[in-house]
């Protein structure tokens, strides 16, 4: 039996490792899944996947033994976005923004390749970094017998998870001014808040973002485009102006 930590190197993640350690499991190996927007820019923030490759695998081999295998689902954001639907009403049209078909992007570039590569190794647990105060996403995952919360298990909540991190030497530099969640730079789940970081930090992947946006005949969100929230910047950006 092995055990796996399924590792973004976000907060939770990393602290489930340390927690799980800490009350004397065993890590056999973090599984990073590189989610790719297209072949060649990663979904994560630069800053983030810098220090991912420089500090966070270099560190959770030299402190604590653990090897970090980087996986890859077999395509790309863009590949997926820009797929047609071959039948039903809307044959010829491209899937767009993942708001429809089962929010594509989670379970088949991410969930999928992790799965794939837990049939290799063969008998596992997944270790899953899910805080004790997230109960949602640990409805689906809290009866499993292929999965351990470390985190659930002994009341860690998401503030903690940053203590954790932190006072280990790895909370990622993306977590300044302010910012709580880490995730793919051109994810639809984000908050106001981030996507206007992206905005003013990374101008050019939300040049991006306004172009995917004209392609998708699929909201961004179920109530907004990306140009609603351009337009709402832009009017944030021109009153900050005159003040």
């Amino acid at each position: 039996m092995k055990y796996l930590a399924s590792c973004s190197f976000g907060k939770d993640s990393i602290a489930a490792i340390i927690t799980h350690l800490e009350y004397g499991g065993r890590v056999d190996e973090a599984v990073y899944c590189r989610i790719m927007f297209n072949d060649d820019i990663s979904a994560e923030l630069p800053e983030h996947e810098e220090w991912i490759y420089e500090k966070a695998i270099p560190k959770l081999k030299e402190d604590w033994g653990i090897e970090t295998t980087v996986i890859y689902a077999d395509k790309t954001y863009t590949d997926y976005f820009y797929r047609k639907y071959e039948k039903g009403q809307r044959t010829g049209e491209i899937y767009g923004f993942p708001m429809l078909v089962g929010v594509w992007c989670n379970s088949r570039l991410k969930v999928k390749p992790f799965n794939q590569y837990k049939n290799i190794v063969g008998e596992c647990k997944e270790i899953i970094g899910i805080a004790a105060d997230e109960p949602n996403r640990m409805k689906s995952k809290r009866n499993r017998p292929d999965v351990v919360l470390p985190l659930v298990e002994h009341g860690i909540t998401q503030k903690q998870s940053f203590e954790i991190a932190e006072r280990a030497g790895l909370l990622s530099l993306a977590y300044n001014n302010g910012r709580t969640r880490l995730g793919c730079w051109f994810c639809h789940n984000q908050r106001i808040g981030e996507l206007r970081r992206l905005r003013k930090e990374h101008p050019d992947y939300w040049k991006i973002m306004l172009r995917l946006d004209k392609d998708s005949n699929i909201k961004f969100t179920p109530d907004f485009t990306v140009h609603d929230f351009e337009e709402r910047f832009a009017i944030e950006d021109r009153q900050l102006t005159l003040v």
